[in-house]
């Protein structure tokens, strides 16, 4: 990655490109709208205009590809939408609030990333003079999971069920999400554990992730039979497995690995995005993504436990006694 560094009235500006080409082209592109007054610092700029200087000023100088491709997919996902027309100036913490709010059912972690980011815009906008009060100064964020083990949300489980019907991955995604599989007991689930007559399944083992190997489950409690759900049913049956043959295998026969389940859920993913409206470039999906980083296979085996306990809720009468308390 090439860098130039220059300076107009006072201010240091950085601009970084893959080719001399391309920098050089850039670097004009930059000096012409600072000449030109079309990027001025003012009390009247607007949220969108700001986080675009603040990402191209403070952020793309001091960071790597990855970690600008995540501060643009937060503000493109969640904060444009919200509040980019907004003037700065009149941007309140209820606003910002009501941006981590549009987050809930995300991992804790995905949230105060949103948060950060929220703060970084607005600091630097409170240093530059831009605003007085800093409405981010104070932010809170809403109640969410303390892990990566949260449930999907509705628009997750939309494509994730879309992508499903055309991906090579598709029933060993369904399978976590209907059947509440952790991914390390997918590993492991071979054809005499299918009974297809009867609509279970049994887990008896799990892939050791230390090791890649096939061991015990991770607890007692661990090995258990589960229904098949009707709609895996058919799916299931064309398989045709031997008792002693993995469901989900390699192309030698082997059962998946850690990295090759990495691979699967990677592939799936970048479906999901182009599912979502992601262009490609050779190949490769252009950021911004719009599928959350924190959505692991994990989540559906946890989308499927709150699942069953809604379930439950529904389904169990509650009994109130009428008599007084004592």
């Amino acid at each position: 990655m090439l860098r130039e560094t220059f300076t107009f009235e006072g201010k240091r500006y950085d601009v970084k490109a893959k080719t001399e080409k391309e920098l050089i082209l850039k670097v004009a592109e930059k000096k012409k709208a600072l000449e030109e007054g079309s990027i001025t610092l003012n009390k009247g700029m607007t949220v969108k205009k700001w986080t675009d200087e603040w990402l191209q000023t403070y952020v793309e100088p001091n960071v790597g590809d990855a970690t600008l491709y995540a501060y643009k997919c937060r503000i493109k996902n969640y904060i444009t939408p919200s509040i980019g027309n907004m003037r700065l100036v009149d941007v309140r913490p209820l606003h910002l609030r009501k941006i981590l709010n549009s987050a809930a059912g995300y991992s804790r972690d995905h949230i105060k990333k949103i948060r950060y980011t929220l703060v970084q815009i607005f600091t630097k906008a409170q240093r530059n003079k831009l605003i007085i009060n800093n409405p981010a100064e104070d932010l809170d964020i809403p109640r969410a999971e303390n892990n990566t083990r949260r449930s999907i949300t509705d628009t997750e489980r939309t494509y994730i069920l879309k992508v499903a019907e055309k991906h090579p991955a598709g029933l060993w995604v369904k399978l976590m999400l209907y059947c509440g599989l952790r991914p390390q007991e997918t590993a492991a689930l071979q054809g005499r554990h299918l009974d297809l007559k009867g609509g279970n399944l049994k887990i008896e083992n799990a892939l050791k992730r230390h090791d890649n190997t096939i061991g015990d489950t991770k607890s007692r409690s661990g090995k258990r039979t589960v229904p098949i759900p009707d709609i895996l049913l058919p799916e299931l049956r064309t398989l045709k497995v031997d008792p002693y043959e993995y469901v989900f295998k390699n192309r030698d026969g082997s059962h998946m690995t850690t990295a090759g389940m990495r691979t699967r859920w990677r592939s799936f993913k970048r479906e999901m995005n182009i599912e979502m409206g992601c262009k490609t470039f050779k190949n490769a999906v252009v950021p911004p993504y719009r599928v959350a980083d924190d959505l692991v296979p994990y989540c559906l085996r946890h989308t499927y436990c709150t699942d069953i306990r809604t379930a439950q809720t529904f389904r169990t009468p509650v009994y109130r006694s009428t008599s007084p308390r004592n």
